[in-house]
C-alpha cells in the first residue's frame, strides 16, 4: 500500500461515498429493523433494576451473520456483555484490563495503560495478543491482531462514548470479519436519538489523576442524528516516573441517518495519547516464589526504574547519526479512525456493510530489563580490571556496594494504515431459515524502524541513575551511561492484503432447536522490504566498549513475498430445554495466517486451530448461569523472543488445551446480587522440542472473580456498593517452566450513587490490600528461575478514583 498517497485517499473517500450513496439510492427498501435499532428482548432484572452482564436475555450482535442481533439465551456460542457502567465498576486500568470480566481471557495489564499481553483459553503465544481482535461497531481496528510491539487493545481508548462491550470467544468467529479464532472484542458506540442526551464527568484520583469526559447527542433533523464526545486525562501514573505517565485525549463523533426501519452511520475518531510502559523490575523471592517482597530501594507497588535521569536520551543509529527520544512517549498512539455501518433491504435481500479506515503511529519508547542486579564492585570485576564508576548526572563516585543492573532503551517506530470492508447479503430461504453470503476485504501496512538494545548501566533503585565506568587499563565501558548500542536494528516496510468469502446459514428448526453453520475461504498476500544489517564498531576504537558491536541498517534489502490461503468452518446448535434453560454445542476449525513479523523471522507456516465447545445456559429474574466446556488443539504455533544477549530466538510446535468457563449471578433477597466468573484450564505444549508436556506459558490454570453487591433505593436516588475478590493461579513465565509466577489475590471496592435524574457519583478502589502479584517474569533470560533476586513485573499497587457526572 502506498502510504498517505493521494490516490489511495481518493479511493477510500470514494468507497465510503459509494457505500453511503448505495444506501441512499432511490428504490432501496430498508430493513424493517436495523441492527442498531433492533428492539431488545426484556432483560431479566437484577436487584438494582439494571441489566446484568450475565443476563441471558441481553441482545448481542457480535458473532451473528446479519448484525441483526440475537439473545444470548439463543446463541450457540460463548459471549460476555458489559455496559459502560459495568465496565467502570470493574475498575479497569486500561482497555485490556477491562477484559478481566471475561472468563477464558487473561490480560497482563501490569505494563501500564497500553501494551498488554492478552491470552485466550490456553492458546499459545509469547506475548502481545495474537488471538484478540478489537472492533469498533463490528469492524476490526487493524486486521492483524498483533504485530511485534503492537496489539489491538493499544489502539482503543474507552470513554463515555462507549455504549457496551461484547466479547465473543471461539464460536463462529473464525468465519466472520477477520476470522479471529480466539476472542473478538466489539465496542459498540453510542449514537444520537430522538431526545437530546449528554453527560459531563470529572474524575480525580490517586497519583494526581485528573480526567474529564464529555458526551452530547441529539437530533439534527427528521431522520438525522448526531453524537460527539471524548476525554482528556493526565496522571503521574501508578508508578512514580517523575513525569506524567499518561497524558492525552480523544475526540469522537457519529452521524446517523435513519429510515422507517434502517440506518446508515458514519463515524470519526482522533486519539493522541502518551503512556509510559513498565517492564520487569528486581524483586526478592523466597520459598520458590511463594513469598515475594520489594528489592531494597525499589518499591514493588509504586516504584519504577524510569525517571528524569534518562527520560530524554540521544541514541546512536549509525556513523555520525543519532535520534533523540523521550520515555514519556511510552507506548502511546496518534491515530485517526473513520468508518461507516449500513443496514438496509434491496428487494428480499438484507444488505449490511461495515467499513473502517485507520491511519497513524504507535511507537514504543520503553526500558527493557535483562539480568538481575549485582554489586557495582562485582560488575567492574567482570572486566578483569579495576575501574572508576561515577554518576552521569551530578557526578560523584558510586559506592562499590551499590546494586546495579543493565537495561535497554528500546525504540520501535510504527506507522500504520489499514482499510477493511465487511459486506454481507442475507435473505430468508424459507420460514425460520436465513442464508448469508459475505465478502471481507482488508488492505493494511506497517512501516517499522527499530533500535533494540541501547543498554544503560543503572542503579537498581526507584528512579534509577545512569553510571559511567572507566577501567584502569584505559578502556571506556560507557558513554553517558550507555554500555551498548543497538543489538538489533530493523527497517521494514510491509503491505498485506486479505480477501475472504464466506457463507453462513441459520435455521430455527422449531421453537426448541436452532442450528447454524458457516464456511470461509481466505487469500492473503504479504509483501515487504526488510533492510539488511551489519554489526560495526561505530568509532573504530576497540577501547570504547560501548559501541564496538552496533547493529546498523544497510541500503541493501531483501524481499518478503508470500501468498497463503486457507479454509475454515463452523457448526453449532442450541437446544432449548425449557423457558429458562438451554444447551449448546459448537465445533469449528480456524487458522491464523503468518503476519509480517512471522515472515521476517522465517516462520511461514499457517497455524491451524480446532475448537470444540459444550455449553449450558440458564436464567431468570433470580439467577443467571453460563457454563462452557471447551477443547482446542493447535498446530504450527510459533514462539519468538529477543533474548538479553541479542539473540532472536524462534521455534515452532503444537499444543492442546481444555477447560471450563463459568459466568453466574444470583439475586437471593432484596438488593443483594452475587456474581462469579472464572475458568479452570489445562494447556500443554506438544511436539515442542524439549518443552513438550510443559504448561503453556503465562496462563494460569485457575482464575476467578467474585463480586457481591447491594442496591438501595433512597428517597433522593439510589446507591449501590460492591467489592470484587479476584484469584489468579500459578503460571510459568517461560517455555521451560523454570520461572514460576506464584498465585495471588486482589480486592477491589466501589460505590455508585445516583441523585435525582441527573447526578451520578462514583468511587472505586483498585487492589486496596496492596497485594504484590506478578504478571510476567524475565523471558529474555532463559533459565532465570524464581528464587533469591529475580526480575518480575508486578501489578499496580493500591489506587482510588472518584468521579462526579451530570447527565441530561
Amino acid at each position: 500500500m502506498q502510504r498517505a498517497s493521494s490516490k489511495q485517499a481518493r479511493l477510500i473517500r470514494y468507497a465510503l461515498s459509494a457505500a453511503i450513496a448505495a444506501a441512499l439510492a432511490p428504490g432501496a427498501v430498508l430493513a424493517q429493523e436495523s441492527a442498531a435499532q433492533q428492539p431488545a428482548a426484556p432483560a431479566a432484572a437484577t436487584a438494582d433494576g439494571k441489566e446484568s452482564a450475565t443476563t441471558l436475555d441481553a441482545i448481542v450482535v457480535s458473532g451473528t451473520a446479519r448484525f441483526k442481533g440475537l439473545r444470548k439465551r439463543d446463541a450457540s456460542f460463548s459471549i460476555t456483555t458489559a455496559s459502560l457502567e459495568q465496565i467502570q465498576e470493574a475498575v479497569p486500568l486500561s482497555t485490556a484490563d477491562a477484559l478481566k470480566v471475561v472468563p477464558g481471557v487473561w490480560a497482563e495489564s501490569a505494563g501500564g495503560s497500553t501494551g498488554a499481553n492478552i491470552f485466550v483459553r490456553g492458546m499459545p503465544s509469547e506475548g502481545d495478543a495474537p488471538f484478540v481482535t478489537v472492533q469498533m461497531d463490528g469492524a476490526p481496528l487493524y486486521p492483524p491482531p498483533t504485530l511485534s510491539f503492537l496489539e489491538n487493545s493499544t489502539l482503543f481508548r474507552m470513554d463515555d462514548t462507549v455504549e457496551r462491550m461484547e466479547v465473543l470467544r471461539g464460536g463462529p468467529s473464525p468465519i466472520f470479519s477477520n476470522g479471529q479464532p480466539g476472542a473478538t472484542v466489539n465496542f459498540i458506540q453510542k449514537k444520537g436519538g430522538e431526545e437530546p442526551a449528554g453527560s459531563v464527568r470529572i474524575g480525580l484520583g490517586s497519583d494526581n489523576f485528573r480526567r474529564v469526559d464529555l458526551f452530547n447527542s441529539g437530533k439534527l433533523g427528521e431522520g438525522w442524528y448526531y453524537s460527539v464526545g471524548g476525554f482528556y486525562r493526565v496522571t503521574d501514573g501508578v508508578r512514580d516516573t517523575q513525569f506524567p505517565a499518561d497524558k492525552g485525549g480523544q475526540l469522537s463523533a457519529t452521524l446517523t441517518h435513519s429510515w422507517d426501519s434502517g440506518e446508515v452511520t458514519v463515524y470519526a475518531r482522533h486519539t493522541n495519547d502518551k503512556n509510559a510502559f513498565f517492564t520487569p523490575i528486581p524483586l526478592l523471592s523466597r520459598n520458590n516464589g511463594s513469598s515475594l517482597s520489594s528489592f531494597p530501594g525499589l518499591d514493588a507497588q509504586t516504584g519504577t526504574l524510569l525517571g528524569n535521569d534518562f527520560r530524554h536520551v540521544d541514541i546512536p543509529t549509525g556513523p555520525g547519526t543519532r535520534i533523540r527520544r523521550d520515555l514519556a512517549e511510552g507506548r502511546g498512539i496518534n491515530l485517526d479512525v473513520f468508518g461507516a455501518s449500513m443496514d438496509f433491504y434491496v428487494g428480499d435481500w438484507t444488505i449490511s456493510d461495515r467499513i473502517n479506515y485507520v491511519s497513524g503511529s504507535a511507537p514504543t519508547n520503553g526500558l527493557f530489563t535483562g539480568a538481575s542486579p549485582r554489586r557495582m564492585a562485582d560488575y567492574i570485576a567482570g572486566f578483569g580490571s579495576a575501574g572508576t564508576a561515577t554518576y552521569v548526572n551530578g557526578g560523584g563516585a558510586v559506592d562499590p556496594n551499590q546494586q546495579v543492573l543493565t537495561a535497554g532503551f528500546w525504540v520501535v517506530d510504527k506507522e500504520l494504515e489499514s482499510f477493511t470492508n465487511d459486506l454481507r447479503f442475507s435473505r430468508d430461504l424459507f420460514e425460520g431459515n436465513t442464508f448469508t453470503a459475505g465478502v471481507y476485504y482488508a488492505r493494511y501496512s506497517s512501516k517499522d524502524t527499530w533500535y533494540l538494545g541501547n543498554n544503560m548501566l543503572l542503579t537498581a533503585q526507584n528512579n534509577a541513575r545512569r553510571i559511567d565506568l572507566r577501567l584502569a587499563d584505559g578502556r571506556q565501558v560507557t558513554r553517558d551511561g550507555f554500555v551498548g548500542t543497538s543489538f538489533f536494528s530493523l527497517r521494514g516496510d510491509y503491505d498485506g492484503q486479505n480477501t475472504a468469502v464466506f457463507l453462513a446459514d441459520e435455521w430455527q428448526i422449531n421453537e426448541r432447536l436452532r442450528l447454524d453453520g458457516g464456511v470461509r475461504y481466505e487469500w492473503q498476500q504479504v509483501d515487504g522490504t526488510v533492510h539488511d544489517t551489519a554489526t560495526v564498531d561505530l568509532d573504530g576504537n576497540p577501547n570504547t566498549l560501548y559501541d564496538n558491536a552496533t547493529s546498523i541498517s544497510l541500503p541493501t534489502s531483501r524481499r518478503i513475498d508470500q501468498n497463503d490461503h486457507h479454509f475454515s468452518w463452523t457448526l453449532g446448535l442450541n437446544y432449548k430445554l425449557n423457558d429458562t434453560s438451554s444447551v449448546f454445542a459448537r465445533a469449528n476449525s480456524g487458522y491464523k495466517l503468518p503476519a509480517f513479523d512471522n515472515l521476517r523471522d522465517g516462520n511461514t507456516k499457517t497455524q491451524e486451530i480446532d475448537q470444540y465447545e459444550l455449553g449450558f445456559k440458564s436464567g431468570n429474574n433470580v439467577y443467571d448461569l453460563y457454563l462452557t466446556a471447551f477443547y482446542n488443539k493447535f498446530t504450527n504455533s510459533p514462539f519468538q523472543a529477543f533474548l538479553d544477549d541479542g539473540t532472536n530466538f524462534t521455534t515452532v510446535g503444537d499444543s492442546r488445551a481444555y477447560g471450563v468457563e463459568v459466568e453466574g449471578a444470583v439475586r437471593p433477597i432484596g438488593g443483594l446480587e452475587l456474581t462469579l466468573t472464572g475458568i479452570w484450564l489445562d494447556a500443554q505444549y506438544e511436539n515442542y522440542r524439549e518443552f513438550t508436556g510443559n504448561q503453556v506459558m503465562r496462563q494460569p490454570k485457575q482464575q476467578f472473580r467474585f463480586t457481591p453487591s447491594y442496591y438501595w433505593t433512597l428517597p433522593f436516588g439510589d446507591l449501590k456498593i460492591f467489592a470484587t475478590y479476584s484469584r489468579i493461579g500459578d503460571r510459568y513465565a517461560d517455555l521451560a517452566n523454570t520461572q514460576k509466577l506464584p498465585s495471588y489475590d486482589t480486592l477491589d471496592i466501589g460505590a455508585n450513587l445516583h441523585v435525582g435524574e441527573n447526578w451520578e457519583f462514583a468511587f472505586t478502589g483498585s487492589n486496596v490490600t496492596n497485594e504484590l502479584g506478578l504478571t510476567e517474569g524475565n523471558v529474555r533470560v532463559p533459565g532465570a528461575a524464581t528464587g533469591g533476586v529475580f526480575m518480575g513485573r508486578p501489578i499496580a499497587g493500591r489506587s482510588y478514583l472518584f468521579s462526579a457526572a451530570y447527565r441530561w
